[in-house]
């Protein structure tokens, strides 16, 4: 049996998974990928009691951790953002012995509903993804992992209709087989 180069950790949060037309896929296609753990958080954790200790061990054993998620009022979704004050622990995630994730890579994979043009100073939204995803990036800095650029859909409530829903899953699972492959 051989071993991924890379160990990924997919942590997927969408609340309505079951009414989603993209993220489900998406998570489908890295559920059937050897090198990935595919985790769905609501699904695990649907009250919210999220255990500790076994996210820690998991963000220990591989190498490259994502968060997969429908922009909700330009953040995370709940459950993520709990995941985060929970287990991002002083001492195991950062501080003076926090140093459990340093060298690991840290990536978003996030669907937005709004088209790209939207998200610039000028657009609808006022701001660039880069520039709304600030606050992750820095918890990708303070605990000492590379932070990689967004993996986005822009324009997802419209993405089956437009065409644009098979051309992404495919860009999904190339790039997914690329992290696993130490890319």
């Amino acid at each position: 049996m051989t071993t991924s180069a890379n160990k990924v950790l997919l942590l997927m949060a969408h609340p309505t998974n079951h009414r989603s037309e993209i993220n489900a896929p998406m998570f489908q296609i890295a559920q059937k990928i050897t090198g990935i753990t595919a985790v769905d958080l609501y699904h695990e954790y649907p009250r919210f009691n999220i255990d500790i200790d076994r996210e820690q061990q998991r963000l220990l054993e591989h190498d490259t951790i994502l968060f997969q998620f429908p922009l909700y009022w330009y953040s995370t979704p709940a459950i993520l953002k709990e995941w985060q004050d929970l287990v991002l622990e002083y001492g195991f995630a950062y501080g003076r012995d926090g140093t459990a994730l340093h060298g690991k890579r840290f990536g978003l994979v996030l669907t937005a509903g709004g088209k790209a043009d939207a998200y610039h100073a000028e657009g609808y939204n006022h701001f660039t993804i880069d520039e709304l995803m600030r606050p992750l990036e820095q918890m990708a800095r303070m605990t000492g992992m590379e932070f990689l650029p967004p993996f986005a859909l822009f324009g997802a409530r419209t993405a089956r209709d437009d065409g644009g829903l098979t051309q992404h899953l495919v860009d999904w699972q190339v790039h997914l087989n690329q992290l696993v492959g130490g890319a």
